[in-house]
């Protein structure tokens, strides 16, 4: 074979290289694929109505509630949100008086009712910690409850004042 028909060959051979690499790197395989989401947004909401109870005087060692037998003031805790929520309650202690599960000296106790309060009441104690109130409270709807307080057997005499605090949290 001639220098000539070498050259030729080999420019050839590169010559069909390079377009096969063009062709190669120039021609790309690709699909696509799609991913439908979806997304609520969940409101988390809470109102509590009328939210002031005035108890008035209630002598020591004793009891005032919220009741018609009480002073007919009974409260309502609806779920403005957007999911079922489950309330629950607490009571802070007051400048004199300490919350407990009974009555002493400066110390109090509060309770809550939510079924049958006027008639026959059950009461559950309330703390310092969150404890149930109502569980699965659909939204716009709401829950009755009667508060009944336990004033110390003896104590700073004097005006209190009782934070009552309900919680809202998805169920």
């Amino acid at each position: 074979m001639s220098k000539k028909s070498l050259k030729l060959l080999l420019l050839s051979f590169v010559l069909v290289s390079i377009f096969s690499l063009v062709v190669v790197l120039g021609v790309k395989a690709a699909d696509e694929g799609t991913v439908t989401a979806t997304v609520t947004a969940q409101h988390v909401s809470i109102t509590v109505s009328d939210g002031s109870v005035a108890f008035g005087t209630v002598n020591s060692g004793s009891y005032g509630d919220t009741t018609d037998d009480g002073v007919d003031n009974s409260q309502t805790a609806t779920n403005t949100g957007s999911v079922t929520e489950d309330f629950t309650i607490k009571a802070d202690d007051t400048a004199n008086w300490t919350l407990e599960s009974s009555a002493g000296t400066n110390q109090y106790t509060l309770d809550h009712c939510t079924s049958s309060c006027d008639d026959s009441p059950s009461w559950s104690a309330i703390s310092t910690d969150y404890g149930a109130l109502a569980s699965s409270i659909t939204a716009s709807n709401s829950q009755d409850f009667d508060l009944r307080v336990g004033t110390p057997t003896s104590t700073t005499y004097g005006e209190q004042t009782i934070t009552v605090t309900v919680l809202a949290a998805a169920s």
